[in-house]
């Protein structure tokens, strides 16, 4: 019977067809010629490149979007310009990524009111978060309430001051409010609140104290108006009061009053009718010769000139 030598080498053991990336000991396999980079490069987990379930191409495409820089393009028309696969494969490839975690998409408003949809690579995924102790952050998902849900409105900016009048006159202040809440039947552009008109009364009423007829302030007020939409009516009509403001107009001295027009009556002393307070009971000519102490000339026909 044959006897094995014991001074034999054992038979070389292959790998384990279970562990491909176990290094094999009969000189074959890939070989590393490394050289340390000192810029431009990025860190990139085994995790991702030696994935068990992502394809060929979800691992390169993962590779390249975690070496963009923080706002480069990473849509799909983007990529596909920049990659031969096509929308298609891309599509499909970002999706993986998605589904593993890599990758995130969500939906953000920008500070202009626009909605735009941001692309987050993730180079620790979420799954692995409790055995790496690191992950891809995310934002606490928000309780759907009411109030996470409703849209607060922006305080609306306050209107712009109107000029106020001298003083204050109820049927001043009403007739500006009628011309105001008639400009709608000339422009329906022109319909106001009642805040709107309770806000830009004393402007009308400003005008009208200027001896400025109502039907001038309003053709002031609707003339010349853009074509586009208002969206703020009132705040133009605010600025129209206060930009073309008239003058005050002149200053008038109050007129003399006439003098009183008395009773006809007789004189004391000439009989003669004139017209004097009641407490006169002579003429003015009887009263200038009591005065001077001359004998006044009876009434009658004046004396004839002699040649």
């Amino acid at each position: 019977m044959d006897t094995q030598n014991p001074s034999a080498p054992p038979r070389a053991q292959s790998a384990p067809a279970a562990d491909p990336t176990r290094t094999r000991h009969h000189g074959g396999g890939i070989v590393h010629d490394n050289t340390r980079h000192t810029t431009r490069f990025v860190v990139i987990g085994n995790h991702l490149v030696q994935h068990k379930e992502l394809s060929l191409l979800a691992i390169g495409l993962g590779c390249h979007l975690q070496s963009l820089p923080t706002g480069a393009s990473a849509d799909i028309k983007s990529l596909s310009a920049r990659f031969p696969e096509g929308p298609t494969r891309i599509a499909a490839a970002l999706r993986e990524l998605e589904t593993h975690g890599y990758l995130r998409r969500e939906r953000v408003r920008t500070p202009t009111g626009r909605i735009v949809t941001r692309t987050v690579s993730c180079n620790q995924p979420r799954h692995r978060r409790e055995a790496d102790g690191a992950g891809c952050p995310r934002q606490p998902a928000r309780p759907a309430t009411e109030h996470a849900t409703r849209r607060v409105p922006r305080p609306r900016k306050a209107l712009p001051a109107v000029p106020q009048p001298s003083r204050e006159s109820p049927a001043l202040l009403q007739a500006a409010v009628d011309l105001l809440a008639g400009l709608r039947r000339h422009d329906p552009r022109l319909l106001l609140s009642a805040a709107d008109t309770a806000h830009l009364a004393p402007g009308v009423a400003a005008w009208l104290e200027r001896d400025v007829a109502p039907t001038a302030v309003r053709h002031t007020l609707t003339t010349g108006l853009p074509d586009e939409p208002l969206h703020r009516p009132a705040a133009l009509l605010a600025h129209r009061l206060t930009a073309q403001l008239p003058p005050p107009p002149p200053f008038r001295a109050p007129a003399t009053p006439p003098p009183p027009r008395h009773k006809m009556r007789n004189c004391d002393g000439c009989d003669r009718g004139f017209r004097a307070p009641e407490t006169e009971t002579h003429c003015r000519d009887c009263r200038t010769v009591e005065s001077h102490g001359t004998v006044p000339k009876p009434p009658g026909r004046a004396p004839a000139r002699t040649h």
